[in-house]
């Protein structure tokens, strides 16, 4: 575990010092309490039983009530200060790596998967916020209790305190070993947990395509072979945890033995008091528990240490350059240019996904991308959106490299309806106030009378009001594909891509939304990605990509006669040979 992983508590508990630094003072404030009460209690023995003196008696026992009081007062305090900087550290991490998340670029996001990324936001950031817990608190209280034991059985004897030479070395090396294989037991359990994060997300937004395939068995023994993966993975490192309790109470009892047999013989030569032995035994047990508890500490650090260091896995991403000037134009025309673009992923750097790609859409035109599958034609669409960078070569927003424009005025002027209708919970007003909050309602059924959704909401009983579940659960596909296109066309964006997004829709209705969007949208360009070629057959351009590569532009009928690629797609479509 490098150092430097811990360096977010740094940075993350500097707002919140005051409390950082109280916590750690009122904890000192409760230890020093605790190692006053055993000397106290040999002085109660030793010179107010032993000698029947009744006012020491009580003035011994009022004042060990009153430290008990300060130390209680102490531990409180500290508990709450520690509480509000932990609960704050965790709400600030959590916000960011969310944050992170939204703001990377994708080819860096895409290294984890969903699962990953909501147990790092989840349950690792819990497992940090609980180690800044326990660090305001044991932290402080383990080693002073230790150290402060230690210097006070040395004033009470020094020749007992040879025992505790001999018990802190065999404790440190057990813990050390302990220590150092439970941060490898604990690396394992939290990407095991990750995995059943995975498969309960799967399933639960697959349930239907489980049941339809009848595979609820199947996916049953999947997660049992995960759930018992973390389970083998979480008795390792209990049942590693668990042997330090024994080892330490042998030694502690052994230690305790020794005390009162060396003990009890000088006290038969009066080298020590009875009361000091008491005394004497308390601080033995102040150490060895406080060792403990240092050892427990030292393995919840090897848990929360592998947690921190997912979670800076995250926070390391780098996010995208931001320019300190941009080309803030008022808005933008349309134009599109591809200039000699290529593209790979981080997995697949050395071979090109994309390959000198060039191509240029006027404002207004409507352009179809078709091709095989695999070909790019989505990847192309989310360059045009700036959520990945080419590798090499330029895109071109109104001739002016899409690196160099403003990225909030871009995506203001760009309406996107990706293959995956993606619908947020809530009523359907606020799905469509998603895209704009201010958009009144005659602006959203004008944009869902272009979608050809109107008609579907106005009948519903409570229209726009209508509750609509997690990931459009409560409607059909053609219904979700035809609601995030009206919330693509109410931004009346300059740029509309359509990424496949009426597959769910019949052929009579999409012709309706395609000729709505012709008629309501003059000025806007529309790129759409389609396998159907009927979909794109009257657009002002058709690029065809092949295995990442673009293997013709023009017309329909141009393409007929010179694009092969083209011509045995709209063949197998219309399921007859072209002659010619």
């Amino acid at each position: 575990m490098k150092d430097k992983n811990f360096d977010i508590f740094f940075e993350y508990l500097r707002p919140y010092k005051k409390s950082v630094i109280l916590a750690p003072l009122l904890m000192i404030l409760e230890v020093v309490m605790d190692l006053l009460q055993p000397k106290l209690l040999a002085l109660l023995v030793d010179e107010g039983i032993t000698k029947g003196n009744l006012q020491l008696i009580i003035h011994s026992g009022l004042l060990m009530l009153g430290i008990a009081i300060i130390g209680l007062i102490g531990g409180i305090g500290c508990t709450i200060f520690s509480s509000i900087a932990s609960q704050n550290f965790g709400h600030d991490l959590r916000k960011d790596v969310f944050k992170k998340i939204q703001n990377a670029q994708f080819k860096d996001i895409d290294r984890f998967s969903t699962a990953s990324l909501i147990t790092r936001i989840t349950n690792d950031v819990s497992q940090a916020q609980q180690l800044v817990l326990m660090s305001l608190r044991m932290f402080v209280r383990a080693p002073l209790l230790c150290i402060g034991g230690i210097i006070m059985a040395f004033f009470i004897n020094i020749k007992l305190s040879l025992i505790i030479l001999i018990a802190i070395p065999l404790l440190l090396s057990i813990f050390y070993f302990v220590t150092r294989k439970s941060f490898i037991l604990f690396g394992t359990m939290q990407k095991r947990i990750g995995r059943i994060n995975l498969i309960i997300r799967e399933n639960l937004s697959g349930i239907r395509v489980v049941r339809i395939f009848n595979r609820a068995q199947y996916e049953n023994n999947r997660f049992g072979n995960a759930n018992e993966a973390l389970m083998e993975s979480s008795i390792n490192a209990i049942n590693l945890i668990v042997k330090i309790g024994p080892l330490v109470m042998i030694i502690m009892n052994l230690g305790v033995i020794s005390v009162l047999w060396f003990g009890g013989k000088m006290a038969l030569n009066d080298e020590i008091m009875v009361g000091e032995i008491m005394a004497f035994i308390n601080y033995f047990t102040m150490i060895l528990m406080s060792l403990m508890m240092i050892s427990n500490l030292f393995i919840f650090v090897s848990r929360a240490g592998a947690s921190v260091e997912r979670i800076n896995e995250v926070l390391m991403i780098k996010e995208p350059d931001r320019k300190e000037e941009y080309y803030c134009p008022i808005s933008i025309n349309g134009n599109i240019g591809f200039r000699n673009v290529s593209f790979s992923y981080r997995e697949t750097h050395n071979m090109q996904f994309l390959r000198n790609i060039s191509f240029s859409i006027k404002a207004g035109e409507t352009a179809g991308i078709v091709g095989t599958t695999g070909s790019g034609k989505t990847t192309i669409l989310n360059m045009i959106v700036g959520l990945y960078q080419p590798t090499s070569g330029s895109i071109l927003i109104d001739e002016i490299n899409i690196n160099d424009i403003d990225p909030y005025i871009l995506k203001k002027n760009i309406g996107f309806v990706t293959q995956e209708a993606m619908v947020f919970s809530g009523t359907i007003r606020e799905i469509m106030k998603w895209a704009d909050e201010n958009i009144t309602d005659a602006e959203i059924e004008e944009s869902m009378k272009v979608a050809e959704i109107y008609e579907f909401v106005s009948k519903l009983p409570d229209r726009l009001d209508t509750f609509i579940g997690q990931r459009g659960v409560n409607l059909s596909g053609g219904q979700k594909q035809r609601l995030t296109i009206a919330r693509a066309v109410i931004k009346k964006p300059k740029i509309l891509i359509l990424d496949d997004c009426t597959s769910s829709v019949d052929f009579i209705t999409e012709k309706k939304i395609f000729r709505n969007l012709k008629k309501q949208l003059k000025e806007c360009t529309k790129v759409i990605v389609t396998p159907r070629i009927f979909t794109v057959i009257e657009a002002d351009k058709i690029i065809v990509l092949d295995k990442g590569e673009v293997a013709g532009i023009g017309r329909h009928i141009e393409l007929l006669e010179r694009c092969n690629i083209y011509r045995e797609i709209y063949e197998s479509q219309i399921g007859e040979k072209i002659n010619g």
